[in-house]
């Protein structure tokens, strides 16, 4: 009887215990969430170019380079939000990442137009505010991003262009590099194999539309939430290859290419200009979702599964909302994105859903 009793006391004491170390885990699992539901919604989201990215044309190290590089980039953003830093610092140092790295169609890694230069064009807005600040043609600064933020901040002007943008650069300080800072060999072969290809065709429309639809748009964009409820977003390219006669695209135009603002959403666009341009697409779904109610997701996907396409417009947008939400919609192949919130949570992604 005594053995009886001392076995029941043991297993009694091992339940205990038992019992005791699964609530001190619930105790922390819940802890830990209550301490995360008492941090200030925030997050991020970027893109680094939509278009005809396949599988079956990317090796298995440039696949590596690309998502580190969006890893780099997104955590650079979400450290400062995650530090209580602005929407704005968030997206400039975000895209900075991009923007120094050869991989995308930005500064560094920017296209050459026909006459073998690099013209760079950039925007970014504060949803706060609605200030914004652009940039188109300049050919010399490091960081055009940077130089719309200045734009943004030190002037009463929305959008500046060619010498007077470089001016302007000068006179605030801006790192300013000769243009061979931006030769990349691989961009320049794309030109001249799509001088070749413009030779070879007879209808310019018709090899446009081709070449155009075939190429990937590795534009640069970030939109970001912070913990004072404030959003913002900004675009950075080197635009078309092989673009003629100063061509500029959406990624400089406020509505288009660009847009935020604390009542709906923050938005940035990648794709083909013109028709983003034509579709005001960056503010038609922050008005979708202000004057019909719809969601960041539902404004998305009737804008670029729908209204774009029937245009005849290709590419796609990243944008978060007011409360956290966020949106990746693309009507292509695929398209370089990422995405974290506030409890660290990664999301990279290159090819279609």
């Amino acid at each position: 009887m005594k053995k009886l009793f001392f076995l029941f006391s043991i297993i009694l004491f091992i339940g205990c215990n038992d019992q005791k170390a699964s609530d001190s885990q619930d105790n922390e699992v819940q802890k830990t969430k209550t301490e995360q539901d008492s941090i200030p919604n925030f997050g991020i989201v970027i893109h680094g170019g939509a278009g005809t990215i396949l599988k079956e044309n990317m090796s298995d190290s440039l696949e590596q380079a690309y998502k580190a590089k969006l890893e780099e980039a997104i955590k650079t953003g979400h450290e400062i939000l995650a530090n209580g830093g602005t929407a704005i610092e968030a997206v400039q140092r975000t895209i900075n990442v991009m923007e120094d790295s050869p991989l995308f169609n930005s500064a560094k890694g920017a296209v050459f137009t026909n006459e073998g230069k690099n013209e760079l064009d950039a925007s970014i807005m504060d949803g706060e505010t609605l200030n914004a600040g652009a940039v188109a043609g300049v050919t010399n600064v490091k960081n055009p991003i940077n130089l719309a933020y200045e734009v943004m901040t030190n002037s009463e002007h929305v959008l500046l262009s060619g010498k007077g943008a470089e001016q302007f650069a000068k006179e605030q300080g801006l790192e300013i590099v000769d243009p061979e800072y931006f030769y990349t060999k691989n961009r320049y072969k794309s030109m001249e194999r799509a001088k070749e290809r413009e030779k070879e065709k007879n209808n310019k429309t018709a090899f446009y539309d081709s070449f155009i639809k075939d190429e990937k748009f590795g534009t640069v964009g970030c939109a970001a939430l912070d913990k004072n409820g404030n959003l913002a977003a900004g675009t950075s390219t080197g635009g078309m290859t092989n673009k003629k006669y100063n061509r500029i695209g959406d990624s400089p135009i406020i509505g288009a290419g660009t847009y935020a603002n604390n009542k709906t959403c923050a938005i940035s666009s990648t794709g083909w200009g013109e028709y983003f341009i034509r579709g005001v697409v960056a503010y038609d779904i922050s008005a979708m979702m202000e004057y019909k109610g719809l969601s960041l997701q539902e404004a998305a996907a009737e804008v670029i599964q729908k209204k774009q396409p029937e245009l005849g417009g290709n590419g796609g947008i990243i944008a978060i909302d007011h409360l956290g939400n966020v949106a990746m919609e693309f009507n292509t192949a695929g398209m370089y994105r990422a995405t974290m919130n506030k409890k660290g949570e990664l999301e990279i992604g290159i090819y279609s859903k």
